[in-house]
């Protein structure tokens, strides 16, 4: 049997990628314990057992003295086995760990096994992962055996191993799969920017080039469409905008709104909000279905955005010479101030007010309340501004459904596709 331990212990080793001088630790304590059983000797006698590494010869000691492994009871043997088998089990976990640990941020491919109250157990070769059903894009369905893909969410210990929790709603998980199907981004020569995403809805990335000879929409799009067509048949339909970053916020933000064509754009840096002008035509596009243009292309840039027509820019109580108090002189002043529309003021605090040159307390409290009344009226939708504002506030040369380089659609489907509908706020 001793001859026969080390090619068992090198099997187990190669398996299960468990480090031999574990193993070995493991059946000495194993041995150890199963020679004082057998022995019936009290708990405070001390009891060793060593392993030779050259012929898998194992030696115990139990109070002094030598112990022939061949005289241990079968109840003592029983005990060591159960040990080994325990302590194999602990490290084969800790190796499973250590290894998931470090690919926490990865896309990882495996199997749906099996259901467990609406999560899915997904078959990771040695180790099981959960995909929890917050963590699912909204409508799309598994059955068992079926091939899925997900962005390493989490990993912990727990009483019954390593748990690791995966997802497909999460932003980064978009970023993965464009590293994996895109390799000038898995080389660094097209850097993401930003990703703003609704999961199972669409999604907009901005995209840059360290090296002006490639394209970065080009190679994200792919000959003809293919690259970012493998990425929305692995979304399950999910549209996908790819938008060329820019570093003029303006430009930016006027392609972060594709496809609605911007008119002009007044920007306050000091609230990081944009005032949007449009064309009439272009108002619901620029909105989006139920505000979602809006609302991607304000998380992507990381400004609060609000769209206005050029009709509601004339419609009465939309200049700032329409609110009671606001002659000429001040009208002036609160322009160079750069306040230039009612819903700049509106977002104003009282302080910012005071800090104009000709502004008393009283005056500036006046015209809060006006442009706040004022601002309340539904004239524009008003993007929020996001709490993690992507890197950078950029822009971009293009919009995002100009034709790269290749000639391909810089998205699955155009955004100029969205179903127009009444503004909302």
């Amino acid at each position: 049997m001793n001859g026969d331990l080390l090619p068992i212990l090198e099997s187990i080793e190669r398996d299960k990628g468990i480090d031999r001088e574990i193993l070995i630790q493991a059946i000495e304590a194993a041995v150890a314990t199963a020679a004082k059983k057998s022995e019936g000797v009290s708990e405070e006698t001390e009891a060793t057992a060593t392993l030779d590494r050259k012929t898998g010869r194992i030696v115990a000691m139990v109070g002094g003295r030598q112990v022939d492994s061949a005289t241990l009871t079968r109840i003592a043997a029983q005990t060591a086995k159960q040990v080994i088998i325990q302590k194999i089990r602990e490290a084969e976990r800790d190796v499973i760990f250590t290894e998931f640990q470090g690919r926490m941020g990865d896309i990882v491919t495996g199997s749906v096994h099996r259901f467990e109250r609406g999560d899915i157990i997904v078959e990771l070769g040695r180790a099981e992962a959960i995909l929890p059903k917050g963590e699912r894009i909204p409508h799309e369905e598994y059955h068992q055996g079926d091939r899925i893909q997900g962005y390493v969410l989490e990993v912990r210990k727990n009483a019954k191993g390593p748990a690791i929790v995966l997802s497909r709603t999460h932003e980064e998980f978009i970023r993965g799969l464009f590293v994996l199907e895109v390799p000038e981004i898995a080389e660094g020569i097209v850097e993401i920017k930003g990703i703003a995403r609704e999961a199972g809805d669409r999604t907009k990335i901005a995209v840059a080039s360290k090296d002006e000879k490639v394209d970065c929409v080009g190679a994200c799009v792919g000959m003809r469409g293919t690259r970012v067509k493998n990425i929305v048949r692995e979304l399950h339909g999910e549209k996908v905008d790819i938008i060329r970053w820019h570093p003029d916020t303006k430009a930016f933000v006027a392609a972060a709104l594709s496809p609605a064509k911007i008119a002009d754009v007044e920007v306050r840096p000091e609230a990081k909000h944009m005032l949007v002008i449009v064309d009439d035509d272009q108002l619901s596009l620029a909105i989006g279905k139920r505000g979602q243009n809006v609302r991607l292309a304000s998380k992507l840039t990381g400004w609060q955005l609000e769209i206005k027509s050029k009709a509601q820019l004339n419609q009465p109580g939309s200049s700032l010479s329409s609110l009671p108090g606001v002659g000429p002189t001040m009208l002036e002043r609160l322009k160079e101030a750069r306040i230039t529309t009612v819903a700049a003021l509106a977002a104003m605090t009282l302080e910012q007010l005071l800090a104009i040159k000709g502004v008393g307390e009283k005056t500036a409290q006046r015209l809060l309340e006006a442009a706040q009344a004022a601002a309340q009226a539904p004239a524009a939708t008003e993007a929020p501004v996001p709490e993690t504002p992507a890197p950078e506030a950029p822009a971009a040369e293009a919009p995002a459904a100009e034709a790269p380089a290749e000639g391909a659609p810089a998205s699955e489907e155009p955004a100029g596709e969205a179903q127009p509908e009444e503004q909302q706020s």
